[in-house]
């Protein structure tokens, strides 16, 4: 786990400046703190911070093969790249490292572009063939490590954070108003826009190609979802799904330096520790959580969990003071506004495991890929809805959209009869319907339908679903949008802000690809949810893990403070006609949401929180602008 940037002057053609370089790599020291690299050919500028974890000694960047054709700068894990080496090998090509990186150098030597079909990884890299002055810079099928960059004047600055990418700029960016509408319907700036007007991040599974003083970028990652022909029966299944698990435990687990686990209360992350135990024993094992004050915390859980399977547990207890009092350097570090709430947690738990481990795994996925949250029922079994006669339809769904609060069951009502697929996922992932999100905004601000902008970063995907089924459809877009842009994003920047490499097992490209092959029913039954990912826990959970409820980290605590005594200052934020957000929303508009969500008779917490989350980050862009990760402590 690295941090990575470049210039490339692909248009000029003029020399890059390595005092720039340095100042664009420097940005990036809590990414790789171990190692510093640089190469520079003309117009070509590669930058490196090393995170040193598997061949401490041999694995430093920029790379090349022994005749210096081929460059890299790599940042995250290729898990087989024993098997690319072996292969390598009996094709003729010598290694002269035990590290990942060189399967890069010399499979694209032997492959070409093609070599990013073969990695099994997570990866934001840049490939330089100095022979044909040609450029490559590509992200992972899934998105776990982001790659952000701006072309202008003809040349290109790529990086693995935003810093980097602008750091050789005389002035900050501008707010992208677009983005800011995106951002505040479903509350993370969806691939390849960020709230930065001129700063992009890659989409998944894309690269950026230079050449010939041109670029373009594609979707190289073209895997389509067939169902299995027959289709397998529910023991081949779960036997297959578990052969695949611990294959990618296994792989994850491969280190040259201590690995732990984020552990919560519930299953992924317990059938993690249980899979890991196969391989090893007295595994550390990190939780956070603000204790018996809140109703849904996952402290005592976790705890019983480790106990049953013989970890070495660290819990990280927070106030609900906390939260509060560190939420601006906490968004600060995310570079661009994701209003989830647990981000505050992950920092902090974060920051406790990297004082013992230099790598964690982290139970993410199982909920996107099997169909863990509310709405994957109602996309599961929205056809039954929107198969009702619409003089049955527009009644109930008047009555329910009369009843307070009760957010989730109002979009779905709104969103499950639209006919067109693309826009029906749409709105299941909105947070407010987006006539409602467009009033916030002052006059003249944005566009109409400016929310729809959603669909156009989906376009390359729609193809690649066509034989998937409703709940299939939606899942695929999940796993190449809101995760990435939002789960995944966050805990690569909260973990990497205390160099701290973070890996999920369960997103391995054969566990994703198999599970995008298998039909609704096993992944939500009888309105059970993530029913083939619960069998494969059966066989290594006790009941009373099993039969816990899901617990949505955190969200309690930023509800509550909008609904009680101890939201002053959230109030103060927002009812503030000075705040940084009426540069762009209206102060009536918000007051109203304010409003309607104290008084009970909706739940706005999500956008309210957005709304403070993007404050914040506004503050920290007009204030000095300059940050320095992992220095706040409990």
């Amino acid at each position: 786990m690295c941090g990575i940037c470049g210039q490339f002057n692909f248009a000029t053609g003029a020399p890059v400046c390595r005092e720039a370089l340095e100042k664009m790599t420097r940005t990036m020291v809590h990414r790789g703190p171990d190692d510093e690299g640089y190469y520079l050919d003309g117009p070509l500028g590669f930058g490196f911070r090393r995170l040193s974890i598997i061949d401490l000694e041999g694995g430093h960047q920029p790379m090349s093969d022994a005749e210096e054709t081929v460059w890299v700068v790599f940042n995250g894990e290729i898990y087989n790249f024993p098997e690319l080496k072996t292969e390598l090998e009996s094709l003729g090509h010598r290694f002269r490292t035990k590290c990942d990186t060189e399967v890069i150098v010399l499979g694209y030597k032997q492959w070409g572009d093609e070599v990013l079909n073969r990695l099994n990884g997570m990866f934001g890299l840049a490939i330089w063939d100095a022979r044909g002055k040609r450029l490559v810079v590509a992200r992972d099928p899934f998105g776990i490590k982001p790659i952000y960059y701006r072309i202008e004047r003809g040349s290109a600055f790529f990086g693995s954070e935003i810093r980097p990418v602008i750091a050789t700029n005389t002035e900050r960016p501008e707010v992208d108003p677009v983005s800011l509408n995106l951002f505040l319907r479903y509350r993370f700036t969806p691939s390849p826009r960020t709230v930065f007007k001129g700063v992009q991040k890659l989409a998944p599974g894309s690269k950026l190609v230079f050449e010939k003083g041109q670029f373009h970028s594609e979707l190289w990652y073209q895997f389509k979802p067939v169902p299995f022909s027959p289709m397998l029966s529910e023991n081949e299944a779960r036997e297959e799904l578990l052969r695949l698990y611990k294959r990618s435990v296994k792989r994850h687990l491969l280190s040259d330096v201590p690995v732990g686990l984020l552990l919560s209360g519930g299953i992924d992350s317990a059938l993690l520790l249980a899979l890991m135990n196969l391989y090893g024993d007295s595994w550390r094992t990190y939780t956070v959580g603000y204790g018996e004050s809140f109703a849904d915390d996952e402290l005592a859980d976790a705890a019983d969990t480790a106990a049953c399977l013989s970890s070495q547990h660290t819990p990280v207890q927070l106030a609900r003071e906390t939260f509060e009092e560190t939420l601006p350097r906490i968004v600060a570090c995310l570079e661009e506004p994701v209003a989830t709430s647990s981000i505050v947690p992950m920092y902090f738990v974060c920051q406790r495991a990297r004082k013992d481990v230099k790598v964690v795994l982290i139970g993410q996925g199982p909920d996107e890929l099997y169909g863990g949250y509310k709405r994957h029922v109602g996309v599961r079994y929205g056809g039954l809805w929107s198969g009702l006669p619409q003089w049955v339809r527009t009644p109930i769904a008047s009555a329910v959209l009369a009843l307070p609060r009760n957010e989730t069951l109002k979009r779905g009502v709104h969103s499950l009869a639209i006919p067109d697929r693309l826009r029906r996922y749409q709105n299941v992932l909105s947070l407010q319907p987006g006539d409602n999100v467009d009033a916030l905004f002052q006059d003249g601000l944005i566009g109409p339908e400016t929310g729809d902008e959603i669909l156009s970063s989906w376009r390359d995907f729609a193809p690649l679903m066509s034989e998937t089924d409703e709940l299939g459809g939606f899942q695929f877009l999940e796993l190449r949008s809101t995760l990435p842009d939002e789960l995944l994003m966050y805990a690569d920047k909260l973990s990497m802000a205390h160099s701290l490499e973070g890996r999920v097992p369960y997103l391995d490209k054969e566990i994703v690809e198999f599970t995008e092959r298998l039909p609704a029913n096993f992944k939500v039954r009888a309105g059970s949810r993530k029913w083939l990912h619960r069998q494969v826990c059966q066989s290594f959970l006790p009941a009373r893990i099993l039969g816990r409820k899901k617990r949505g980290f955190a969200g309690n605590v930023v509800d509550d403070w909008f609904r009680s005594a101890k939201h002053q200052k959230m109030e103060n934020i927002l009812l503030d006609g000075e705040s940084q957000i009426y540069r762009y929303l209206q102060p009536s508009a918000v007051r109203e949401l304010f409003n309607q969500h104290e008084t009970g008779n909706r739940d706005n917490h999500k956008i309210l929180f957005s709304l403070i989350v993007f404050e914040e980050w506004l503050r920290f862009q007009h204030g000095s602008g300059k940050l320095v990760v992992n220095q706040v402590s409990l």
